[in-house]
């Protein structure tokens, strides 16, 4: 196994490339002095590394590196245990609270019935209130393609008659022998599922 050189270690550190991502903490902290700071956020100054050791004992908490680029690098007094668990916890919150946005997609035909019509915009409605986006596709066939101005007419006819679930994100476009539209739903609309579960459930 040939182990890269010095050279070769400096050039990886100059093109940016990451060496490590652990957290270094306590005694795995190799430099001389550091610029410390205190468990309430106070400044302490640039300490020699034995120092901040000292203080972190003396106060049971540890000394966590933060800004290991910073010249000398920035170490702040913690207790690194509850540190990682609330970080941990926030990052659970975080993604629970995340909401995964889905595209649905509904095609018509610009001359369309009205049984049709009413089943097409009954599926767009449910798309929205589930949170969901709706993008809407015109397609044109043969001679439709001359008259655009029956999907525009037909997009902005569905787009009144579910205004009260959502609001047009993407304004009608044609795309080749299409004409798209999407609409996206209100935010307090998309949480009034959930809502309503959540009253049931009590």
């Amino acid at each position: 196994m040939v182990r890269p050189t010095a050279c070769a270690r400096r050039d990886r550190r100059d093109r940016g490339d990451p060496i490590s991502t652990e957290t270094r903490i306590n005694d795995r902290i190799r430099v001389p002095e550091v610029r410390l700071v205190g468990p309430n956020g106070e400044q302490v100054g640039i300490v020699r590394i034995d120092d901040a050791l000292r203080l972190a004992r003396e106060a049971d908490l540890d000394l966590v590196e933060v800004a290991a680029q910073a010249r000398p690098p920035v170490c702040k007094l913690m207790d690194y245990g509850k540190f990682k668990y609330e970080s941990a916890q926030k990052a659970r919150e975080s993604r629970r609270n995340q909401q995964l946005t889905v595209i649905k997609e509904q095609k018509l035909r610009p001359k369309i019935d009205t049984h049709d019509y009413e089943t097409k915009k009954g599926h767009v409605r449910r798309f929205l209130e589930h949170g969901n986006k709706v993008k809407v596709t015109i397609m044109f066939r043969g001679r439709e393609q001359s008259r655009p101005e029956l999907g525009f007419r037909l997009l902005q006819r569905l787009a009144e008659d579910i205004s009260d679930l959502g609001i047009v994100e993407a304004a009608p476009k044609q795309d080749g022998r299409n004409m798209t539209m999407v609409i996206a739903p209100h935010k307090n609309k998309a949480k009034a599922p959930k809502s309503a579960a959540a009253a049931s459930d009590s």
